[in-house]
């Protein structure tokens, strides 16, 4: 599967799950990238537009200058539950 999707390519279930994964602190944007293609500063465009002003300026804040949201600067380790892939939905092969 080719995670360099086009921004045309990428559907409503992607655009929940990229907010999902942006709200999760643990997350970084690197992980972001390396699933969806997105960048930091795309990702920070689709939360703006997706939440009220409010809620994405506490977002802001809270991610500013966090280490989790940055790979390279992270001691997180990645931890990934065996259920996490159990709902995603089933994409038609092209």
């Amino acid at each position: 599967m080719d995670t360099q999707r086009t921004k045309e390519a990428i559907t409503a279930a992607d655009l929940d799950r990229i907010v999902e994964m942006a709200w999760e602190d643990r997350t970084s944007f690197d992980t972001i990238y390396d699933q969806f293609g997105i960048s930091e500063s795309e990702v920070i465009k689709i939360m703006r537009k997706s939440m009220k002003r409010s809620s994405f300026l506490m977002w802001r804040e809270r991610v500013n200058g966090r280490k989790t949201k940055h790979a390279k600067t992270s001691e997180a380790q990645r931890f990934r539950c065996s259920q996490q892939d159990k709902f995603k939905p089933k994409r038609e092969s092209q």
